[in-house]
């Protein structure tokens, strides 16, 4: 069975205008950082908002279209793996990456 088990979809905004990286080879990348927000009652009753940042790559076709109708504010939505990755600063300090790396991506919202 080919089943999928990296599987991840989220609806938020994005907090920056895409930072848009072109290759050697034609292809683009285009880097978004998307927050995701949830609001709910704590046991006493109080209000809480919470706010998540993911770090969300885009290849390609799919990046061409975020370089030119995403904006700083956009909703919308993605749908991708969970990606890890790490490296060393020039200070030798590891850090560590977790990215979504979109396939499939919907703008919401009118065309302006």
């Amino acid at each position: 069975m080919n089943a999928i088990r990296n599987k991840v979809q989220l609806i938020g905004r994005l907090g920056a205008d895409p930072e848009i990286r072109s290759f050697e080879t034609g292809k683009k990348k285009a880097r978004l950082a998307l927050a995701t927000s949830e609001v709910y009652k704590d046991a006493s009753g109080k209000r809480v908002d919470t706010t998540q940042w993911h770090n969300v790559v885009v290849w390609g076709k799919l990046a061409d279209l975020a370089e030119q109708y995403l904006k700083k504010g956009t909703e919308i939505a993605v749908e991708g793996k969970v990606t890890y990755r790490n490296y060393e600063t020039s200070t030798g300090e590891k850090r560590y990456i977790t990215e979504i790396v979109v396939n499939e991506l919907m703008m919401f919202g009118s065309r302006k």
